[in-house]
């Protein structure tokens, strides 16, 4: 029997672009001439919900809410229900505008009458500021996503209180280390929002006729809904087999024991699910084949995890372009939640996901989960192969914007890739994941820059050099700000991860740490950045050895369930949690570029002591001068154009000499250089050879034994005016 594959991501993960993995298999089937389809059912229920038909039904499901007494309704939520054919005729409109096909409707949004407003739009007043800086579309789409979260408010008061638009139930999937509550939440009646789910699935499956389904668990706010779509397949049509992958899994169920689990699962595949799904086929066609790889199943009335495939892991080179087809791409809405700029990108905008490199180069970090497989096993995917992929992408998804998901982009590979892209001539949009590395020079930046990079996000994680020698993180606060500043001065926009309550963070170093992040934003070279709570997990080197780190765990039993995140206790007894507040209150005016000025006591309600960062310790780190080693193996780049040249005679104190004039145009300017005829007829000559349309990339130490083949002193040329010029347009050394 041939297999028929079905391959989904659960509700819910984003609403403006899709979640990559199921679209990493169908692409990798593709290779194997296997038949797939896929879907999103999260943006599939978003759609069905927010819609004409999808709010007549809600208001009428909780009707009785308000009908009869004896429910506590906020205010907020009667005034919602009281606006109902309000909402009802503006929420397709509204839709459509914000899935880019209604742009006009800006105008009338912006205007302030046309939409229903509740207690979501009281938060206006205080980010008025903020939005003066933006358009009509943004302001628009800002207004809007306030909007359908009033209704979302509305639903998890009234219909649902497990709804949310990017997860679902999260709740129930967060360090539960025993399955008992998801079960028994699992037995009871399908919720108003599982009823949309199941009739959606319910309409797929039908059509679709799968023999295997597959389904992607990226977040704990996936993992209810997936057991859903699993409990109804299994109840409505045993014969498909179901399997479980994805993030969820491969963190958090590598201990499972649970047999319950098996009453919706036939299988759960941890890491790269190629070779594993691969298995799974070959054991559905072959009842006598029994290889598995990296997979739970129940035998016997017992789980049991077999990995006795002797089959390994495909190369990246052979995985296959990621293929987003069956998913509906011109109908995820693009949203703008609050004003972080990083996170707008996150949640507004189409954008086709792909990895320049499987794992982390650095694979290092303490609080990572750099045992595991995903960090662990790290392989690059060729700069040329990479560049076909996002030509693929372009053809097939007609977005030209890329979302590079890699743990840490490696600089080397990096570099390649924003060649290969001017090489190819492509106009694309990029953006991705970094480690503030000194690689990451000023001319690298201009590079990646003219290839299309927009933004990089880095964690700075704890702005302390003791500890971010403890992390083993490998970079230094003065690097970041290094670094950091070459990205701005590119026009990369900066997004830093940051962390608090580290183990054995002392209260001084969370302060000296804001003080570090308060420098950055105020010297311009940070624009944007998040502060999350360190998390004990189990695959990190901090979970693995926490003595060695201060901390001890506060059980050692092993859940049946999900076992990820740790309980544990710090040494230094400090309650971390009260810093949550004033840290995110700081660095939300931070990034609005206000209030530099404050103590930083004043972000707290506790006494704190005074930061021992000198006030100008970022300011100081970037005075330090231009360090003129270039390294012979350095790369020589020229982005610019062909120059118009001229000749003409220069005479002094009766002796002449003959002189080259240089015109450049660049996009946005022309300027001229002057060289003697020797010096201007080889660069001529170098100017093509170096030029980044080129396939060959000259080195430093060419460069230099070119030039002296029939000149002297190139040192002397090199940091000569007319050389200096070239290097503020586009004459690059990487």
């Amino acid at each position: 029997m041939k297999t028929k594959l079905f391959v989904i991501t659960p509700a819910f993960t984003q609403l403006n672009t899709p979640y990559p993995a199921t679209a990493y298999i169908k692409g990798f089937l593709n290779t194997k001439n296997i038949e797939s389809a896929q879907a999103d059912l999260g943006i599939d229920v978003i759609l069905e919900l927010f819609s004409k038909k999808g709010l007549i039904d809600l208001f009428q499901v909780s009707s009785f809410k308000f009908e009869v007494s004896g429910f506590e309704i906020s205010d907020n939520s009667k005034r919602i229900f009281a606006l109902q054919d309000e909402y009802i005729k503006t929420i397709d409109a509204v839709i459509q505008f914000l899935q880019g096909k209604n742009p006009t409707l800006a105008l009338q949004i912006c205007q302030e009458d046309f939409l229903p407003e509740a207690s979501r739009f009281a938060q206006l007043e205080e980010l008025d500021w903020a939005f003066g800086t933006m358009g009509t579309q943004d302001k628009a789409k800002h207004l809007a996503t306030l909007y359908l979260e009033d209704i979302s408010d509305f639903i998890v008061e009234c219909v649902d209180e497990n709804f949310g638009f990017s997860r679902y139930a999260e709740r129930l999937g967060r360090s539960a280390n025993s399955f008992d509550e998801l079960y028994q939440v699992l037995q009871q009646d399908l919720t108003y929002i599982d009823s949309i789910l199941i009739a959606l699935l319910k309409a797929k499956i039908e059509v679709i006729n799968p023999t295997l389904f597959l389904i992607s668990v990226p977040f704990p706010g996936n993992l209810y809904s997936a057991f859903r779509c699993a409990q109804w397949v299994k109840q409505h049509h045993p014969e498909i087999k179901i399997s479980m992958g994805g993030g969820f899994p491969n963190t958090e169920l590598r201990s499972l024991s649970d047999k319950r689990v098996f009453e919706f699962f036939d299988f759960i595949t941890l890491d790269d699910g190629e070779v594993p799904i691969e298995e799974l086929i070959f054991n559905l066609e072959n009842p006598d084949y029994h290889s598995y790889k990296r997979t739970f199943l129940l035998e016997n009335g017992e789980v049991v995890y077999k990995n006795n495939s002797l089959k390994h892991d495909y190369k990246q080179a052979y995985v296959g372009t990621p293929d987003y087809s069956d998913l509906p791409l011109d109908k995820y809405i693009s949203v703008i939640e609050i004003v972080n700029p990083m996170h707008r990108m996150w949640s507004d905008g189409r954008w086709n996901k792909l990895t320049m490199a499987h794992g982390c180069y650095w694979g290092k970090c303490t609080f990572c989960d750099i045992s595991l497989d995903y960090i662990k096993v790290y392989e690059p995917v060729a700069a040329n192969l990479l560049c076909d992929r996002m030509e693929d992408l372009m053809q097939q998804t007609g977005q030209n914007g890329f979302h590079f998901v890699d743990e840490a982009a490696p600089p080397a590979l990096m570099r390649a890739l924003a060649l290969e892209i001017l090489r190819r001539k492509l106009a694309v949009t990029w953006w991705t994941n970094i480690r503030f590395e000194k690689s990451f020079s000023a001319d690298l930046c201009l590079l990646l820059k003219a290839s299309g990079c927009i933004a990089v996000s880095g964690g700075l994680e704890v702005a302390s050099d003791r500890l971010l020698k403890l992390i083993d993180k490998g970079v230094t606060v003065e690097q970041v700000a290094k670094v950091t500043r070459n990205f701005t001065e590119a026009g990369i926009m900066v997004h830093a991860y940051l962390m608090y309550g580290y183990p054995t963070q002392t209260v001084q170093e969370t302060v000296d740490s804001l003080e570090m992040v308060r420098q950055l934003f105020e010297a311009g070279i940070l624009q944007s950045g998040f502060w999350h709570q360190f998390a004990m997990t189990a695959h990190s080197p901090v979970g693995l050895y926490p003595e060695k780190f201060g901390v001890s765990k506060k059980t050692e039993a092993i859940g049946t369930f999900a076992n990820n995140d740790i309980d544990y206790t710090d040494s230094t007894g400090i309650n971390h949690d009260k810093f949550s507040f004033g840290l995110k209150k700081s660095l939300f005016n931070f990034m609005h570029g206000i209030c530099f000025d404050y103590e930083l006591q004043d972000w707290f309600d506790f006494k704190i002591p005074k930061t021992k960062i000198d006030p100008d310790f970022i300011f100081n780190a970037l005075e330090e001068g231009n360090d003129f080693n270039t390294k012979p193996n350095a790369k020589v780049v020229w982005l610019g154009g062909k120059p118009s040249v001229e000749h003409f005679t220069k005479s002094k104190k009766g002796r002449s000499w003959e002189m080259m004039n240089f015109t450049f145009h660049d996009k946005k300017e022309s300027f001229t250089i002057q060289t003697n005829k020797e010096e201007g007829e080889w660069l001529v000559e170098i100017l093509q050879k170096i030029s980044v349309s080129n396939n060959k990339n000259y080195t430093f130490q060419e460069v230099k034994t070119d030039f002296e083949t029939n000149m002297e002193d190139f040192e002397l040329f090199w940091y000569s005016k007319p050389i200096n010029t070239l290097r503020e347009f586009g004459l690059l050394v990487l």
